[in-house]
């Protein structure tokens, strides 16, 4: 519900850099399923960063990282924007797509994960990855959802701090050392 929403964006302690006055005005304050325009572009970018991600965590080798996360997408979404059981968002202020987020349901545990959170370079540091995380949270519970999770790279403090500041746990830590 969005006036969960507008309530956990006044609460002080997830007050996102956006002025609560600025949410308000929002042409859009809401999640748009995605345009597939905006999906395949959404591919284009979010498959070759993920491949680097994982390069970086050391989970894959380069030389198979494009590879490997194209087929990750292919079986995480093996009718594109149709897939069964996945939402995929692009937030809009006025006329500027400024992020997306894609959240997989799994109905038997009443639960999802969310995939993938993305802001437009221009837009980031402005408090709208806090809004479309509080937005797809509402989506869920309209769903009926009991709990989101997601991944995040260790390395990635920035999303962490944005993950752990609205509420979300760690649940399991991978570590390893280079030798």
């Amino acid at each position: 519900m969005l006036s969960q929403t507008r309530q956990n964006l006044t609460d002080t302690r997830l007050r996102p850099a956006l002025k609560y006055e600025e949410i308000l005005e929002m042409d859009m304050p809401n999640l748009v399923p995605m345009t597939v325009p905006e999906f395949d572009a959404f591919l284009a970018r979010a498959i070759p960063q993920y491949a680097e991600g994982k390069i970086k965590a050391g989970n894959w080798i380069e030389s198979e990282a494009l590879e490997n996360s194209k087929k990750e997408y292919a079986e995480l979404l093996p009718q594109g924007l149709e897939s069964i059981d996945n939402c995929l968002y692009t937030l809009h202020d006025g006329s500027d797509a400024v992020g997306l987020i894609w959240m997989k349901i799994n109905r038997a545990a009443n639960k999802a994960f969310i995939c993938d959170l993305h802001c437009e370079e221009g837009f980031r540091g402005k408090g709208y990855g806090k809004v479309l995380m509080l937005l797809l949270e509402d989506e869920a519970r309209e769903m009926g959802l009991k709990s989101l999770g997601l991944h995040v790279f260790g390395y990635n403090h920035v999303a962490r701090n944005l993950y752990e500041s609205i509420g979300y746990e760690i649940t399991n830590v991978n570590m390893s050392k280079t030798l």
